[in-house]
């Protein structure tokens, strides 16, 4: 069993029916999944699903071989695309699920919201169906059904299309979002009940045997690169505020002889003795008192002779001060001349071709930003220049003092694009 599902849309219930469907399978037989672009949430909601690691397979940012690679092992296959099927990075939509399931020759169920629709669900299905002949759609699941008799309008309207089921509306359903998308499978203390029911849900209105049955041979994965560690020993800092770590690039440096170390900054963990410490993004912003005010983390970090690097929300956390979204300021490491702040909300987002001179990740890479913070001050000598997807030149991000660097890009790959040239 192998498939992708995506969506006509955002917010059509994707996420909800990929977790149903990993809880189902698994009191089966064990599965694997994947998400597909950039994204840190969905991919532990899979694993507590699952039981079992979730990997990023990115069509922008890594090369067909890397994809094959991280796609490869034994077990069923679940891919959860991202936004809608053929929504991907201007200027040609590069990176679209649609682009995934092609690379890894996967069939694709379409997840529609038919709560607002009926006889019109033909023309949508129909329109995806035929949109690109060389993506196979199996078939599709009908979300947000209201009653039996409105299953039977959308079902007749999609009569030469495979309907795997129908699923109806529950309020139970729901999953809470914040400003850069889900509520951490962490804080959801009744994760598992919504797990379980999502799973009964989908087995009692689902055809799980036919989607079990959807399954094309995916290709012998390629030569793949695997990204060298910065150091031998690395301490990472790993909680509620410090979440967004890509498994693949932790998979690399393991793979690459380094040791890794996990500490907590919220509980005010001192940080490991090691080479490298690495703080990954996550949500600081709504923990910055607490990290403040967590004088054996903090005392730690500043005066640790390793090289340090902040990504993202680690990054702020580098700085000077993080004013937070009620506008009080906190005063942070202070190893960067760096002040950032909620209060002032501005939407960042979009891939990013970087490339740094110097610094522990010295060279060319793809990554992608995400973040509402604002720059109120960054004073220094920049870490990377940088160009969005279509290659436009952007303000160069981020700052490296001495051992200390960081950015609000978060890194995913590197060799995929080095150059606007080569993404054309």
């Amino acid at each position: 069993m192998s498939f992708l599902i995506s969506a006509p849309a955002s917010g059509s219930g994707k996420t909800t029916v990929t977790l149903g469907l990993l809880r189902a399978f698994s009191r089966i037989n064990p599965v694997r999944s994947a998400k597909s672009g950039p994204d840190y949430i969905d991919p532990a909601f899979h694993a507590a699903a699952s039981g079992g690691p979730c990997v990023n397979l990115d069509a922008w940012a890594m090369t067909q071989d890397r994809i094959r690679a991280l796609a490869a092992g034994s077990g069923p296959l679940i891919v959860e695309g991202a936004m809608g099927l053929f929504d991907g990075a201007p200027p040609a939509g590069k990176g679209s699920s649609a682009d995934l399931a092609k690379i890894l020759h996967l069939p694709v169920v379409l997840v529609i919201d038919a709560g607002r629709m009926a006889g019109s669900v033909g023309a949508l299905a129909q329109g995806f169906i035929r949109y690109d002949p060389d993506l196979r759609v199996a078939g599709v699941i009908l979300n947000n059904v209201g009653s039996p008799r409105h299953e039977g309008m959308l079902r007749a309207a999609l009569q030469d299309i495979t309907v795997f089921g129908a699923l109806p509306r529950d309020a139970a359903l729901h999953l809470g979002s914040r400003h850069l998308g889900l509520v951490q499978a962490q804080e959801r203390p009744d994760l598992e009940a919504f797990l379980d029911h999502a799973a009964d849900l989908v087995t009692q209105h689902l055809d799980l045997t036919a989607l079990q049955k959807l399954n094309t041979p995916r290709p012998c994965a390629g030569a793949s690169h695997h990204l060298a560690p910065p150091a031998q020993r690395i301490a990472i800092a790993r909680d509620a505020a410090f979440a967004f770590a890509y498994p693949h690039l932790l998979n690399d440096w393991r793979a690459g002889g380094a040791e890794l170390q996990f500490f907590s900054p919220l509980a005010d963990d001192p940080v490991p003795d090691a080479d490298f410490i690495y703080l990954p993004g996550g949500y600081p912003e709504l923990h910055a008192g607490r990290i403040a005010a967590n004088a054996r983390f903090m005392d730690s970090l500043r005066h640790s002779k390793a090289l340090i690097y902040g990504e993202c929300g680690g990054y702020m956390v580098l700085g000077d001060g993080l004013v937070d979204g009620g506008g009080t300021r906190h005063a942070m490491a202070g190893l960067l001349r760096l002040e950032t702040s909620f209060a002032q909300r501005k939407l960042h987002l979009g891939y990013r071709h970087l490339h740094a001179a110097q610094g522990p990740f010295a060279g060319h890479w793809a990554g992608h930003e995400f973040h509402y913070a604002s720059t109120l001050r960054a004073d220094g000598t920049p870490l990377f220049t940088a160009s969005d997807a279509t290659g436009a030149a952007l303000p160069p991000m981020g700052l490296i003092a001495g051992r200390v660097a960081g950015s609000f890009a978060h890194l995913i790959d590197a060799f995929a694009i080095v150059s606007p040239e080569t993404a054309a």
